[in-house]
């Protein structure tokens, strides 16, 4: 996977959608394919025009698996290499929070205590404190200072003793199968603990945001703040700013196996402010940095050190909790912003919950792929080794998420995943998510509900549409092995086909072209900080 961009154009980016194409059916270079379902009974075309559409020259030497089908019924409508196997990018999310829909519920929370065994004797405790956390992907900086607040609240203004963070519900395994050395720094890949602390509500967990704004004048060092404050982190500040006019250049990354973040390059006099989210080494440690400041602030002192790993006896008894947001309202930034720490401490949360042992993703997956059986979803034709589908070991064919998504639809929890979905065109970040600058000015705009997903070389986009004729459609497209930045161009052009054509007709879309920063196309939509796309 390729490094975020660096600087991104903050305005929206509109689509212009081409003209209606015609049938004829162009020659696809996918190697051996499996004939359209029904196109020998299907009069309106439809497995025609999106033959069309896989004809387009971005696909070439490419693979496509694709389904179409009719979400009452499950007629196949149309299909293309529909079990063939290939990288999901973050469809793996569909298959993983609909797994903790139905394990875990719709209102599991994730718990934070604040913990001890010792005595009080005044206002002094004489003992560890115990931080102990089971996964909380979004606890923020502020609800570490309200843990803080109520032991001082407790009376306590010293603790004679160590401050002890307890991850162990989790193993001590940080990062996913294969995922790639070169992303370490960077937000989307971010270490997996049990205890961890997300710097804003995009909860974006395990990292710290680096802000970078030009000095006063050329020669002047540049001004850098980190969210949360913290002395966690250090800043190895080596840009510098330049007259203005001058080259933005500005880098910021952290250095393997530490958390010095290292700012390089130049920006000029009056430039913008460069805004990155790094990912921390060891959150563990990171969360009790901030809770042992926010202590301290609430003055509270700790006479002993930091430990971690360690877990809180039984019987210890609590001094502070807090509880993390339902978890059907936690798939909204999961799944619209696609966040990937989300689906691996939910996968982790599984793997605990089915076990009893520390969550890991081993055991995590293989809880996943036990749900997978009840919703017709044989786990024994998909390969699934992490939560989020960073891992490019992942491979599932179309027709297994058409399966899932035609099982979800008579599930309890469906209204929730189903609103977890981003939505094309919804300007909204926390409705439209990764399709919210997708498919405007069309039929699928407010209409399609689906993931994305993309990976060098790897797209996906997985849901449901309502046809002209208010037919419900689910649809699974898969593309690898492309050499352009991206296809994404395709897949709107095969939803938007489904979405103005009916029973009797279908009504072709084009493929439009890439345009600008639209054909960097190597990340996930949201994985490109700040704009969000």
């Amino acid at each position: 996977m390729r490094r975020p961009v660096r600087r991104v154009n903050h305005r929206m980016r509109h689509w212009i959608w081409p003209g209606v194409l015609g049938l004829a059916v162009a020659t696809l270079s996918f190697g051996s394919l499996s004939a359209p379902a029904g196109a020998d009974s299907d009069r309106s075309g439809l497995p025609e025009a999106i033959d069309t559409i896989l004809g387009d020259p971005r696909m070439e030497g490419g693979a496509a698996s694709v389904v179409v089908a009719d979400a009452a019924t499950g007629r196949t409508l149309y299909q293309n290499l529909p079990s063939g196997r290939l990288m999901p990018a973050s469809n793996t999310k569909m298959l993983t929070s609909a797994a903790a829909l139905e394990l875990l519920g719709p209102d599991h929370r994730f718990r934070t205590d604040v913990l001890t065994t010792g005595d009080r004797h005044g206002p002094v405790l004489k003992g560890d404190l115990y931080l102990r956390g089971t996964g909380d992907p979004t606890t923020l900086a502020k609800d570490y200072d309200r843990l803080a607040e109520r032991v001082a609240e407790a009376g306590v203004e010293r603790v004679a003793g160590r401050l002890v963070a307890d991850d162990t519900r989790f193993d001590d395994r940080r990062q996913g199968d294969t995922w790639g050395a070169d992303d370490e720094s960077s937000y989307y890949a971010a270490q997996i603990s049990a205890l961890s602390v997300a710097p804003d509500t995009d909860y974006d967990t395990g990292t710290v945001v680096v802000e970078v704004a030009p000095g006063a004048a050329a020669g002047d060092r540049p001004r850098v703040t980190v969210t949360p404050k913290t002395d966690y982190v250090d800043i190895d500040l080596r840009a510098r700013t330049v007259a203005a006019g001058g080259s933005d250049t500005l880098a910021v990354e952290r250095q393997h196996g530490g958390n010095t973040i290292t700012v390089t390059g130049t920006v000029p006099v009056g430039g913008a402010t460069t805004k990155e989210w790094i990912t921390v080494w060891e959150p563990t440690r990171y969360a009790a940095a901030i809770f042992r400041d926010a202590l301290a602030a609430h003055g509270v002192r700790v006479s002993g050190p930091t430990k971690a790993g360690i877990a809180a006896p039984k019987g210890a008894r609590a001094l502070a909790a807090h509880d993390s947001m339902p978890l059907k309202d936690l798939l909204i930034p999961f799944m619209k912003l696609s966040n990937n720490m989300h689906a691996e401490s939910l996968t982790k949360a599984m793997g605990h919950k089915a076990t009893g042992r520390p969550g890991s993703w081993g055991d995590g997956v293989a809880a996943i792929a036990g749900y997978l059986k009840t919703a017709g979803v044989d786990p024994g034709d998909l390969r699934q080794v992490d939560g989020s589908g960073l891992s490019r070991k992942n491979n599932v064919a179309a027709d297994q998420f058409i399966a899932l998504l035609r099982s979800a639809k008579g599930e309890p929890w469906f209204a929730d995943w189903y609103r977890s979905l981003p939505v094309a065109c919804d300007p909204d970040k926390f409705d439209g998510g990764t399709l919210r600058s997708r498919m405007c000015g069309t039929p699928a705009a407010l209409n399609v509900r689906a993931k994305t997903g993309t990976l060098t070389g790897a797209s996906a986009l997985s849901g449901y549409v309502t046809d002209a004729g208010g037919r419900e459609l689910v649809f699974s497209i898969i593309l690898n092995n492309y050499l352009p930045a991206s296809v994404k161009a395709v897949e709107d052009a095969i939803v938007v086909t489904l979405a103005k054509s009916d029973e009797d007709k279908a009504v072709p879309v084009a493929p439009r072209a890439e345009r600008g920063s639209e054909a960097d196309g190597a990340l996930e939509c949201s994985w490109r900080k700040p704009a969000r796309c």
